[in-house]
């Protein structure tokens, strides 16, 4: 087992900038592109075969707590939220057995829809096919639906700025379905619009395939479905835009209306009837204007008056306000944090103090530990028992005062002039220095130290304990995780080949 990385210092940093953009809300990027090339989804796995057994699993056996699917029980295809193994959360879509009687046809729609990666959309990852189980696994968005915080809010209706970055970030996520090759979406509504764990609006993958075998594309009301579709059944790319128009109805109105009586009030220039009177006039009339000269053209009868999703971008585009607010604050929520997986293997006591990140309690360790890992990382000629090896010796014991004393600064100079010399090399000097790191809130350092430790002793769990603490102070959980398993695989093979801990 060799170093965790090679290139420390550029690495970590590269990886932890990586961590902190899938986490941080997407705004902080540039997110009105206006066109630009689209930016892709960071974090998401790759798309993959789920079993049965595994969603059934983390759905705790379709449990109707786990419903997530806004119609309830009685829905055809129930939406299930799941935790699988690796306490990630996960969206299942649950369809009938008759749906998708072919499992290669099934099969082969889910991967077309899988290969999508965009941070507008709740990405599909995967799919299940075993028997006469037909399912879909997507990223799980935590903070509901459009429809629940427009429709049923009970703290605050969304402000007026967010319901145009919904606006704008839904009509880029049809423009990249559109470019992908992928302009259908099935049954367009404020149900698909869903938020994840930042308040960001994203459309649901869900919709992107054929709701059954005949292709069924609309279960919503007559009263909100494209007049062509009412004509010959089919669904076209401007069916879709004609559906993204009464999501503007609803984002102007806070209400489901229905676009023949919303284009009514419009043609007879009712428009501040239209808005939400929630809103309490904190909008700008001029923005409004737009916004209901965009849903019209949306809602027009001929399929062939409508604008394209590039054109709905492009509109939408100069009406991005409070760039730099994130959308939980907009929407007034607390921003969605997941619990920390929790390691898969049982911990010895540095073990527990580190997933503890109980930073007095993995002093306490280290310094009864002394240096006894220390042995057989150095083999010293007498030739090298100089004056400089004196020093350098001098040097660790006071920093080995200093860190009893919990002197950390003093500790850390202490060990860096050992350190630095270069004639020994100790692992327990790292993981003293990687703690004392930690405690004056450097966790950069303390990582590198760690992984430096883990260099000199490659199989010394205490490495993997130090680099999990940092890890989670860097938000890097799973990762932090994964070296706490390491650290615990190691100690187990000691325990069995007798070896001290």
């Amino acid at each position: 087992m060799g170093c965790w990385q090679s290139s420390l210092s550029a690495e970590t940093h590269q990886e932890k900038d990586q961590k902190i953009h899938n986490q941080q809300p997407i705004q902080r990027n540039s997110p009105f592109s206006g066109g630009e090339a689209a930016v892709p989804a960071i974090g998401v796995p790759p798309f993959s075969k789920f079993s049965f057994l595994d969603l059934k699993a983390a759905t705790k056996n379709f449990s109707s707590e786990f419903i997530v699917s806004e119609s309830g029980e009685k829905a055809p295809n129930l939406v299930y939220k799941g935790q699988l193994q690796d306490s990630r959360w996960i969206a299942v879509k649950k369809f009938s057995k008759v749906a998708w009687p072919d499992p290669k046809q099934f099969a082969e729609e889910a991967k077309g829809v899988g290969k999508l990666r965009f941070r507008r959309l709740a990405n599909l990852i995967g799919y299940c096919c075993d028997g006469d189980e037909r399912l879909l696994v997507a990223e799980y968005m935590p903070n509901d639906t459009l429809a629940m915080h427009l429709f049923h809010w009970e703290n605050q209706t969304i402000e007026w700025a967010m319901r145009l970055r919904v606006a704008f970030y839904i009509a880029e996520a049809l423009d990249y379905c559109r470019n992908e090759g992928l302009s259908l979406y099935h049954d367009l509504n404020a149900y698909r619009v869903l938020f994840d764990q930042d308040g960001d609006p994203r459309l649901s993958c869900f919709g992107l395939m054929r709701n059954s075998r005949d292709g069924k594309s609309y279960s919503t009301n007559l009263a909100y479905t494209p007049p062509e579709y009412l004509r010959n059944g089919r669904v076209t790319p401007e069916s879709v835009i004609f559906s993204f128009g009464t999501i503007l109805l609803d984002l102007l109105s806070g209400k489901h209306i229905p676009p023949n009586h919303a284009l009514d009030m419009i043609r007879t220039k009712n428009i501040l009837l239209l808005i939400d009177s929630h809103l309490e006039g904190k909008f700008s009339m001029d923005e409004a204007t737009i916004v209901v000269d965009i849903a019209s053209k949306c809602l027009q009868y001929e399929p062939k008056d409508r604008p394209t999703a590039k054109d709905l971008v492009a509109t939408l585009l100069p009406l991005q306000t409070g760039v730099d607010v994130p959308s939980y604050v907009m929407l007034g929520i607390s921003k969605h944090v997941d619990a920390p997986p929790t390691p898969q293997r049982p911990l010895s006591p540095l073990g527990e103090a580190c997933s503890r990140k109980d930073l007095t309690a993995i002093h306490q360790i280290l310094v009864m530990t002394h240096y006894r890992d220390d042995e057989g990382t150095n083999e010293l000629s007498f030739q090298e028992w100089t004056q400089q090896m004196r020093d350098m010796l001098e040097a660790r014991k006071r920093g080995d005062f200093a860190f009893r004393d919990k002197d950390f600064k003093t500790a850390i100079d202490c060990y860096s002039q050992f350190i630095d010399v270069g004639t020994m090399v100790s692992p327990t000097v790292f993981a003293r220095r990687s703690l004392c790191n930690l405690l004056c809130d450097q966790p950069d350092a303390a990582l590198r130290d760690a992984m430096q430790a883990q260099c000199v002793y490659p199989d010394w769990p205490t490495a993997f304990y130090m680099q999990s603490v940092a890890l989670a102070k860097l938000d890097m959980h799973q990762d932090a995780v994964d070296m706490l398993n390491e650290g615990a695989g190691l100690e187990e093979k000691r325990q069995k080949s007798g070896r001290r801990s």
